[in-house]
């Protein structure tokens, strides 16, 4: 997958390593900003591989109801 739609796995790598870089301090004001947006936009991605896996979920545990 592309780096704008990353897998749910790849997505929460990279975040944690974007809150570990946003912990650790050091950077610019411009760079921690940067780093906060990707972090929101990564969030949002996983949340959404999350909800689609719910609803699948959902699905099968209604389709055997």
């Amino acid at each position: 997958m592309s780096d704008d739609n990353p897998s749910y796995e790849a997505a929460r790598e990279e975040l944690i390593e974007v809150v570990r870089t946003l912990e650790a301090g050091g950077t610019s004001l411009e760079e921690s900003l940067a780093l906060w947006e990707r972090g929101e936009k990564l969030a949002k991605i996983a949340q959404a591989w999350l909800d689609g896996a719910r609803e699948r979920l959902d699905a099968v545990v209604a389709d055997e109801e």
